[in-house]
C-alpha cells in the first residue's frame, strides 16, 4: 500500500474517534517492515501505524489491551481499520531510554540516573512478565506461542546462516556445530517459562515521558523464560554497560521479582550465561541479515560492539561442552570491524554525513548504508563523454586532461551549477533539522570519466563549502574512497 492511501486511512480512523487531524508526518523506519506516522491533531498526538502483517498486528492489539487493562505502562489502541492492517495508538514522545545512555556516554558515562531509569525499566519488566502472563490469550502471538526448543534452534540458525557463513574465513564442521546447536536447545528449553517474554526487550523500545516509562513494539512477545529480556536489555551492545553495573541490575531485578517468586526456584543464575550467549548470537544474525545482507547502517555499526560482547562474554564463560560452537565464536574475534574511536564516534553523532559516489549505471545503484532509501541521482550520460575520445580511454574522472575536456564544454557548467543548487538546498535544509546522513550519486556509462568527475569535483566544493560536514568519496568502479570532516 502507498504511504498516500495508508494516510488516508489514519485520517478516517483519527475522525472515526472525534478528533481532526491537520498534520500526518512519517516517522523514520527501524528494523521492521512496519510503517509508523505521528498524527498531529488540535488536542494532542497519536501514532498511526500500518503493516500487512494481520497476525503480527492482531499479536500486538491482543496483548496491548491486555496489559493496557491491568495498568501496565503500554500505548492504549484506540481504533483499528476493518482489515487490521491500520491502527492508532498512544504517542509516548521521541525520547528513548537509549537516547538518555547515548547522552551518558558522551559526557560522564553511567552516573546514578541511568543506572535509576534501568532499575525503573526492569521493575516495570518483572510486572509484565508476571502479572501481563495471567490470564493472556497466547493464541494470538506471532510467529509462534511459545519460546520453545525449535524457537532456540531457529535463533542459532540465523546466526549461523546470516553472520557466520557470510564470513568465509570462519572455518567449522557443520555437523559438529549443529549437534552441538541440538545440546544446547535441549538445555536451556528446560528454563521455565511460564511467563510473557517481551522478546525484545531493549532501550530503544522503551520511552521515556514526563520521567515515566512506557513500552512498545512487543508484538513478537509469547510465552517463555524470564533471563531472555533481562539479557535483551542488559546486553544491548551499544549502550555498552559495564560489567560491575550489569550485576548490580540483574540483583536488583532478582529482588524485585522475589516479590512473587523465589529466583532460586526458577533457576535463574543457572540459565543466565547461556541466555548472554543466545542473545547475542541471535542479535549479531540480525545485524548481519539487516545489515550485511540489507545494508542498513545502524545495524553495520552495531556488529563491532555485539563482537566485542561475545568475546568478553566467551573469556568468563567458555562454552567447553560445545566444542565446535566454541570454535566459531573463538573465530569471530579475528573479524576485521573495529570500533570507532571516540572522536569519530563524537563527530558522526554530531555532524551530518554526506555520502557522494560515482557509478556505472550498467552495474547498478549504489547501495544506501544509511538505511534511508538513497538520495540524488544525477544522471550523466545526456553530457559530451571523454570516454570516446582515444587519448582518454585510460584516463580517469580525476586526471587533469578529462578535467579539461569536460570543463570547456557549456553543458557541462549548466549541469554543475544545477547540482550545485540543488544539492546545496538540502544540505543547508538538513543540517537546519539536524539530520544524519544525504547520498548524492553521479552515474555515467563506465563509472569513469563523467561521473568521476562530477563526484569528485561536488566533494571538492562542499569541503570548501562546509567545513563543518562529514563526506565520503566513494568511486565505486575506480575503487577509491576519500573522507574528510573526521
Amino acid at each position: 500500500m502507498q504511504t498516500p492511501d495508508i494516510q488516508n486511512i489514519l485520517a478516517e480512523l483519527t475522525r472515526s474517534i472525534g478528533k481532526t487531524p491537520y498534520e500526518i508526518q512519517p516517522i523514520a523506519e527501524s528494523g521492521s517492515a512496519r510503517k509508523y506516522f505521528r498524527i498531529i491533531t488540535w488536542n494532542g498526538s497519536l501514532i498511526g501505524t500500518y503493516s500487512n502483517n494481520v497476525e503480527e498486528n492482531e499479536a500486538f492489539l491482543t496483548f496491548s489491551k491486555h496489559f493496557h487493562d491491568l495498568g501496565l505502562n503500554v500505548p492504549e489502541v484506540f481504533a483499528v481499520n476493518e482489515e487490521k492492517t491500520c491502527y492508532l495508538q498512544s504517542d509516548f514522545g521521541d525520547d528513548n531510554l537509549f537516547a538518555h545512555v547515548q547522552k551518558a556516554l558522551m559526557v560522564s558515562g553511567f552516573g546514578e540516573n541511568i543506572i535509576n531509569l534501568y532499575k525503573k525499566a526492569l521493575s516495570h519488566l518483572v510486572k509484565l512478565q508476571v502479572l501481563g502472563h495471567q490470564g493472556l490469550d497466547y493464541s494470538k502471538a506471532y510467529p509462534t506461542e511459545r519460546f520453545d526448543r525449535q524457537a532456540i534452534i531457529d535463533d542459532l540458525n540465523y546466526f549461523k546462516y546470516y553472520f557466520v557463513k557470510p564470513h568465509e574465513e570462519i572455518d567449522f564442521n557443520e555437523t559438529r556445530l549443529g549437534k552441538d546447536y541440538e545440546a544446547f536447545a535441549d538445555f536451556v528449553s528446560h528454563a521455565p517459562c511460564d511467563f510473557f517474554m517481551y522478546r525484545d526487550f531493549q532501550s530503544r523500545n522503551i520511552m521515556v515521558k514526563d520521567s515515566e516509562l512506557y513500552f512498545i513494539d512487543f508484538q513478537g512477545g509469547r510465552k517463555g523464560p524470564l533471563n531472555y529480556d533481562v539479557v535483551s536489555l542488559l546486553y544491548q551492545v551499544k549502550a555498552q554497560i559495564p560489567q560491575a553495573i550489569r550485576d548490580e541490575l540483574v540483583g536488583y531485578y532478582k529482588a524485585k521479582l522475589s516479590q512473587y517468586m523465589s529466583p532460586e526456584a526458577v533457576k535463574f543464575d543457572t540459565y543466565q550465561p547461556y541466555f548472554v550467549y543466545l542473545r547475542l548470537m541471535q542479535v549479531l544474525g540480525a545485524y548481519g541479515f539487516r545489515g550485511l545482507i540489507q545494508k542498513k547502517s545502524h545495524f553495520i555499526e552495531s556488529i563491532p560492539y555485539a563482537l566485542k560482547e561475545l568475546k568478553a562474554w566467551n573469556e568468563t564463560h567458555p562454552l567447553d561442552k560445545y566444542p565446535e560452537l566454541q570454535s566459531v565464536i573463538s573465530q569471530l574475534s579475528t573479524l576485521n570491524y573495529p570500533l570507532p574511536t571516540d572522536s569519530q564516534l563524537s563527530t558522526l553523532n554530531s555532524k551530518l554525513t554526506v555520502t557522494i559516489n560515482s557509478f556505472s549505471f550498467k552495474k547498478g545503484y549504489p547501495a544506501d548504508f544509511s538505511g534511508n532509501g538513497g538520495g540524488f541521482v544525477f544522471d550523466c550520460r545526456a553530457l559530451p563523454n571523454p570516454g570516446r575520445e582515444p587519448e582518454f580511454k585510460t584516463k580517469t574522472g580525476r586526471d587533469w586532461e578529462v578535467i579539461d575536456y569536460l570543463m570547456a564544454k557549456p553543458p557541462v557548467h549548466v549541469f554543475l551549477n544545477h547540482v550545485k543548487g540543488i544539492v546545496g538546498q538540502s544540505v543547508d535544509n538538513y543540517r537546519e533539522r539536524h539530520f544524519s546522513n544525504l547520498m548524492v550519486s553521479f552515474g555515467c556509462t563506465g563509472g569513469q570519466h563523467r561521473s568521476v568527475f562530477f563526484a569528485q569535483t561536488i566533494y571538492e566544493w562542499l569541503k570548501a563549502t562546509y567545513p563543518d560536514i562529514h563526506l565520503k568519496l566513494n568511486h565505486i568502479e575506480r575503487k577509491i574512497t576519500e573522507e574528510t570532516g573526521l
